[in-house]
């Protein structure tokens, strides 16, 4: 799959790290956020998934094009 055709996600972190887990907080600096209201595009992947998962109560996660 080319970099123009793979699918990606918006993350938006929508909750405070504060009172969060050190593997928590190493995966929301891992993804390029660090305070609520950031958001990042990236490529969807099963790696990035796996990320998601950890911290799914922190943030949105949406389909761009």
């Amino acid at each position: 799959m080319s970099e123009s055709t793979a699918k990606k996600l918006k993350i938006t972190q929508v909750r405070s790290t504060i009172g969060s887990t050190k593997k928590q907080k190493a995966t929301i600096k891992a993804l390029k956020l660090g305070r609520p209201s950031y958001s990042v595009v990236l490529n969807d992947s099963p790696h990035l998934r796996g990320q998601i998962r950890v911290v799914e109560h922190l943030v949105k996660v949406e389909e761009v094009q």
